[in-house]
């Protein structure tokens, strides 16, 4: 138990907690508006320079409850003990604004985003005003147990936000550490294709040396020297990748141009595939080659699931003088079907960044949907 409650008040904040943004903006003028009408039209409240006051403090912090989910609690909720404190020590009714129940985002935001620290610190406070207003307002027991419910819900919301986030993000690095893993098998086969191709230039080699070909022998050092260098630029870029922590989905070796072209073979009567080859594709590199079929692999098999009535899927690589391009189209409706969601795009957009390349998705304006990557040929080139 107590080791429990000591990783629980370790845990941090949740990362990359959004600023505010224009919707928590349109709320904060709305409740200060609100307060303002309250403040001002309602003849049950009184002291109404106060009723305000809390208004206003409620407003900052719904402005400032994604960034400093604490910070919020202490003011909403140290705004409303202050003023029931005060209308307390002077026998006074509590100051009572309808607007005054937007602090249920404050307790959601504050299980939401906040480290374990501060969430246990703003409990306390919340708490305390809690039992500070049942206290003055002489409120009956179902009414207590009423807003402490409320109270309640609002946390297990903002709890339950908390946690299905961190779920989707151990998915994604799960997905990520499983093709690393399947990255870290192939390694071992595209260093022996360039070891292999380097030992057969090398014997090559030999025998020229000791023949009446001198030049021929050159060649074969050079076509070694080539072979090398590519072999080390790759392994530079797979091992660098598996090095780093938190790295992109790598590409997988072992595919090249000729497997894109089997695509065409995999469609149906009704949804079929073309695939069309388009200028210069030659000298690109394994990784190169192997990144450009996984993507289009990727990319026919979401147009399967997703594409509502589709007929036709085309593929199409296009070799140019600096890159290269492959575009993924469907002719159907432009819209995801009920299937379970996937990480595939998340995917194919890290290989792409990997390679210093960018990758597009989205819908096409006459219909369909339509996925580019463009990936640089001088990244890794075959010499």
């Amino acid at each position: 138990m107590w080791t429990a409650s000591r990783l629980l008040w370790a845990e941090p904040a949740v990362k990359h907690s959004p600023r505010a943004i224009r919707r928590d903006h349109v709320v904060a003028a709305v409740v200060l508006a609100s307060a303002a009408v309250e403040a001002f039209l309602r003849p049950d409240v009184s002291w109404r320079m106060a009723a305000l006051a809390l208004g206003f403090a409620v407003a900052v912090a719904v402005w400032i409850r994604r960034k400093q989910p604490l910070a919020a609690v202490v003011v909403s909720f140290g705004a409303l003990l202050l003023a029931d404190l005060m209308a307390a020590v002077l026998a006074a009714d509590p100051v009572v604004l309808w607007t005054a129940a937007t602090v249920l985002l404050m307790v959601y935001s504050l299980l939401r985003w906040a480290p374990a620290r501060d969430i246990a610190i703003g409990a306390g406070l919340v708490a305390l005003e809690y039992a500070v207003a049942v206290g003055t307002d002489g409120s009956g027991l179902e009414e207590a147990g009423g807003g402490a419910a409320v109270l309640l819900l609002a946390a297990a919301l903002g709890l339950a936000a908390r946690y299905r986030a961190m779920a989707g993000a151990q998915l994604v690095e799960r997905v990520k550490l499983q093709e690393r893993e399947q990255f870290a098998r192939e390694l071992h086969d595209t260093v022996a294709h360039h070891v292999s191709a380097i030992a057969i230039q090398a014997q090559a080699g030999l025998v020229l040396a000791h023949s009446a070909a001198p030049g021929d022998a050159a060649q074969a050092l050079k076509s070694i020297d080539g072979e090398a260098a590519l072999a080390l630029a790759e392994m530079r870029m797979m091992v660098g990748g598996l090095r780093a922590p938190g790295g992109a989905a790598l590409p997988i070796a072992g595919h090249t141009l000729a497997d894109i072209e089997n695509l065409a073979g995999t469609g149906t009567d009704r949804l079929r595939v073309h695939v069309a080859l388009r200028g210069d594709l030659t000298g690109l590199g394994p990784a190169l080659q192997s990144s450009l079929y996984r993507i289009a692999q990727e990319s026919v098999t979401n147009a399967r699931r997703h594409a509502r009535g589709a007929t036709k899927i085309a593929v199409a690589v296009t070799g140019k003088t600096t890159e290269v391009e492959l575009s993924v189209e469907d002719d159907g409706g432009g819209g995801l079907t009920s299937g379970p969601p996937g990480f595939g795009l998340t995917g194919m957009a890290e290989r792409a960044r990997m390679l210093g390349g960018e990758l597009t998705a989205g819908p096409d304006s006459g219909g369909g949907w339509h996925v580019r990557v463009v990936l640089p040929r001088d990244r890794i080139r075959r010499p």
